[in-house]
């Protein structure tokens, strides 16, 4: 395969990955702002004193952006970054 080609498949699974991530990202945000706006009363549970439901989801949330950095970041340590290295060694 030439250098173009591998350079050329390398982008292309960078996006896929980051759009997946991106997409997931923006379903699970969504879907949080669409509880807010739609199941206001659902958000109100208490599940303990000082924690209501829309609390613990809202912290999901952000630790799911958290989970999806850290995935991105395996990715691209693993196999990105590494694949670029060979491709500049062949240079």
């Amino acid at each position: 395969m030439s250098f173009s080609n591998e350079l050329k498949r390398l982008n292309i699974a960078r996006w896929r990955v980051a759009g997946g991530l991106t997409i997931a990202m923006m379903v699970v945000y969504f879907g949080f702002i669409g509880l807010v706006a739609f199941q206001k009363s659902l958000l109100a549970v208490l599940l303990r004193p000082g924690l209501s439901l829309g609390i613990l989801i809202g912290v999901l949330v952000i630790v799911a952006a958290w989970i999806f950095v850290w995935v991105y970041v395996r990715w691209a340590n693993r196999h990105y970054d590494s694949a670029i290295s060979e491709l500049r060694g062949r240079l």
